[in-house]
């Protein structure tokens, strides 16, 4: 929200010395965090100019440009006219424009720049005549400023429009307009009045609300003006979507009459676009007052306007010009032929939009529900400044003051008249009182605030406060929907009693057991994987179709395992991940292309796996603790979402150097990664070769637990799917289910007693078919082997016309050792020789000579 400095002075008594950034740091300490600080931009010489000649020349390149004699009095010194170059043809002769002259700083989106005399199309041009753009005022960068026509509703401004004068005081460029940031509970801060308001509580400055006068000035409403029904038969949980309706008529309105200086200036410093009167004056009171306003052209809509949700098929356009399909949670704004006007609370309809035809207007504002109008809102992708304030909360008793005061404007510079009878319908609900003790807030803040300040502070920010011994009843002022809790309450009053009484004290953490078993094990994992070289990252945990079919999956098998995003952030990735790697692709294509070649990433999270179909869960109002049925019904409706562990590895494993060559990472390096996981967990995991994408049919291997549950799976990335997703060649990687492996980790781990006799070791080469996987000749040895088998390795593989065709010879070093005593060679010969015969009675395994 931008809040011009000028106007906030009408509301509150800001000491004059007071600078933007001073009023941003009172702001700050009530919880309005500076946005920025704007306005000041311009300094330096920005002078009136009157043009004395111009004279267009055209240039080789097809441009026209004019060159002109300004007179800028004695602006430069010399009292001589400036010769200035202008490619902007909506000026003549004898008009008063904006001139900065060299040395002058204008603001630009790259940083201030210094105007200077240049030489350009043949000319030197001592300065520049500007545009609302160049100096910050607008966006309209099609022409210059024209202070004759800028100022002919403005004789006071335009009286002091002689050449020579300072133009950055005539147009408000030494303005200052503050930007605060505007939390989802402070809706009321979103206008003038709530941010003066807050100046007030933080200050101590008198406020002076302009909605008192207003509401005194209004004529008492009925059903005796203009017919308004609210006709809402399908409220959203039971809570009517349309609670008071007021409007009124000005006839007789001059619609081109233009907005005035002062009112165009103000908008342009609170970031809105000057658009008509009837336009400008409801955007002006919107932001002043906080109340969303809407003119209707009167001879379009009819006898009638209802109020009602839309039909189902219902179109209508709105003032964007786009033909919208209408929900029937839609609450709309219908004449009397029940043809859609608006869509309430978001964006009017085009069809009655004042025109320059329009001579009566309806003058709207009403008081809508928040969650409706925040639900039609997002359903339509169709942010606008009314729905952002209807869904944080109105002040419903705002629409009185709020008509009476756009009425007022219009007629004074529109020339219009008011009708007498004013239409104020509906039954806003009564405010709900809230009990709490007047010990309560220093029990929960950690401050002693004694009963009187809790309620002077309670009562300063507009509550009415009854008081019973210690009990307290609350009745929160109409501009504050969000007080409905004595815990709101209390972070008012730590707010307003400043938060910077608060000690900053550390507390005194309870006994307990430190991490659980499930964040060790995550710890552990994080750290020895970092430890190993690879670096963790986080990847959105969002998929769409196509990344599914690029990785080989089942597109309908797997969005058949997962859950679509109602709203999701991109409608190219509408469901959750059900795999790491889906998403991890994106994370190592990102770190290729900005020059990383060799990269290992990991990922600890979490991913959907739907076991069934999934029920949709309940929902209840913000602010309310659910029951327990209802609680119960919500996590149930959460779908599963077991953590997996992800890892990616592409380019060298070992790299190059003054050493030697390097080498690429291969499926090997990733089983070492997960054999290493395992025994620092003292996990026992099993791995065999498998076919599952999206890994190569054969560089993929299946990892499990020594029970048979399968953990995931180690592999090549399939050529298809390397080339689909533009990624490195032979990326390889893993994706296991951390959540089964924690479960498999949770033991007790009893240390061994180290041995401290010499181990001694015997190599056995075995001849076996090509089928026969090597991990399981292995586990036949370890089965044959004894309890003084102390580690069985693979180091050779060897496959040649001296095993015999479709057979291989696989070479394993045996380890024995006994924890009390050398073994002898005979009994090292002995325990070799019986986990030679288990292999081979398993696997038909022959000892070669």
């Amino acid at each position: 929200m931008r809040v011009p400095v000028d106007w906030l002075r009408e509301y509150v008594a800001v000491p004059e010395e007071a600078s933007g950034a001073d009023i941003a740091a009172s702001l700050v300490a009530v919880g309005l965090e500076e946005e920025g600080l704007h306005g000041g931009g311009v300094t330096g010489p920005l002078v009136v100019g009157r043009v004395l000649t111009l004279e267009k020349e055209p240039q080789k390149n097809g441009k026209t440009i004019n060159w002109c004699s300004v007179d800028v009095g004695d602006a430069n010194g010399t009292g001589e006219p400036q010769g200035i170059v202008c490619g902007a043809h909506n000026f003549e002769a004898g008009d008063l424009v904006p001139v900065i002259l060299p040395g002058g700083v204008l603001p630009t989106p790259q940083g201030p720049l210094e105007v200077s005399a240049r030489k350009t199309y043949g000319h030197v041009s001592a300065g520049m005549i500007c545009s609302e753009r160049e100096l910050g005022l607008g966006d309209d960068h099609d022409g210059i400023i024209v202070l004759t026509r800028r100022f002919a509703d403005d004789p006071e401004s335009l009286a002091r429009c002689v050449p020579g004068a300072d133009a950055i005081a005539i147009l408000g460029l030494d303005r200052e307009t503050v930007e605060v940031n505007v939390t989802p509970d402070r809706g009321y801060c979103f206008s003038v009045r709530g941010v003066a308001r807050e100046y007030g509580h933080a200050t101590g400055a008198e406020f002076t609300d302009p909605v008192t006068a207003l509401a005194a000035a209004a004529p008492s409403g009925g059903s005796g003006g203009y017919l308004v029904e609210v006709a809402d038969d399908a409220p959203i949980r039971g809570r009517a979507g349309c609670d008071r309706f007021v409007a009124r008529v000005v006839r007789g309105i001059d619609v081109a009459a233009p907005s005035p200086a002062w009112l165009r200036a103000r908008l342009t410093e609170a970031g809105m676009r000057p658009i008509s009167l009837a336009v400008d004056v409801t955007n002006y009171v919107m932001l002043g007052l906080g109340q969303p306003l809407h003119a209707y052209d009167l001879a379009r809509l009819g006898e009638r306007i209802v109020v009602r949700r839309a039909r189902e098929g219902e179109r209508m356009t709105t003032l964007d010009d786009v033909e919208r399909t209408l929900d029937p949670e839609d609450l709309l704004i219908t004449d009397g032929g029940g043809t859609p006007i608006g869509i309430a609370g978001v964006m009017g309809g085009a069809s009655t939009e004042v025109s320059a035809t329009t001579t009566d207007v309806l003058v709207e504002a009403a008081h809508f529900d928040p969650v409706s109008i925040a639900r039609t809102a997002r359903r339509h992708r169709l942010p606008s400044e009314a729905s952002r304030r209807f869904e944080r909360g109105v002040d419903p008793q705002l629409p009185p003051a709020a008509v009476q005061l756009v009425v007022d404007l219009l007629v004074r510079y529109g020339g219009g008249t008011a009708d007498d009878a004013v239409t104020d319908v509906g039954s806003v609900a009564a405010p709900v009182t809230v009990a709490m003790s007047a010990g309560f807030p220093s029990r929960i803040v950690g401050v002693d605030y004694d009963a009187a300040t809790v309620v002077g502070v309670l009562e300063q920010i507009g509550c009415t406060v009854t008081a019973e011994g210690d009990a307290l009843t609350v009745l929160p002022p109409s501009w504050r929907p969000d007080l409905t809790t004595a815990e709101d309450l209390v972070e008012e009053v730590a707010r307003i009693h400043g938060y910077e009484r608060i000690p900053s004290l550390l507390p005194t953490p309870p006994g307990g057991s430190g991490l659980t078993h499930a964040q060790r094990v995550r710890r552990i994992v994080a750290n020895l994987l970092a430890a190993q070289g690879l670096s963790e990252v986080w990847s959105a945990p969002f998929v769409g179709g196509d990344r599914l079919a690029d990785l080989g999956l089942d597109v309908a098998a797997e969005t058949a395992r997962t859950v679509r995003i109602a709203n999701p952030l991109s409608d190219e990735q509408p469901f959750m991940r059900t795999t790491l790697v889906s998403t991890m692709v994106d994370a190592l294509r990102r770190n290729v292309s900005r020059g990383a070649k060799d990269v290992g990433l990991f990922e600890l999270g979490l991913v959907t796996a739907l076991e069934g179909p999934q029920a949709a869960a309940p929902t209840e109002d913000v602010g309310v603790r659910p029951d327990e049925a209802t609680l119960a019904a919500i996590r149930a409706a959460v779908p599963p979402q077991p953590r997996h562990l992800g890892l990616l590895l592409a380019g060298d494993r070992d790299r190059a150097g003054w050493w030697g060559a390097g080498r690429r990472a291969e499926v090997f390096d990733v089983l070492e990664l997960v054999q290493v996981l395992a025994e620092a967990l003292d996990v026992e995991v099993v791995t065999t070769a498998d076919a599952a994408m999206p890994w190569h049919p054969g560089r993929c291997a299946r990892v499990s637990l020594a029970d048979g549950t399968v953990l995931g799976h180690v592999g090549e990335l399939h050529p298809k799917v390397v080339a689909a997703l533009g990624l490195p060649a032979r990326t390889v990687g893993a994706e296991l289910d951390l959540d089964a492996l924690t479960r498999a980790a949770d033991h007790t781990v009893v240390a061994r007693t180290l041995a401290t006799y010499p181990m001694a070791q015997s190599d056995v080469a075995l001849v076996v078919d090509r089928s026969v996987p090597a991990a399981e000749v292995r586990d036949a040895l370890v089965a044959g082997g004894g309890d003084l088998l102390e580690e069985v390795r693979l180091f050779d593989v060897y496959e040649g016309d001296q095993v015999g065709e479709g057979r291989r010879s696989l070479a394993y070093r045996l380890t024995f050792r006994s924890p009390e005593r050398t073994l002898t060679t005979d009994e090292v010969s002995g325990l070799r020789d019986a986990a030679v015969a288990a292999a081979a009675a398993a696997h038909g395994a022959v000892q070669r000579a």
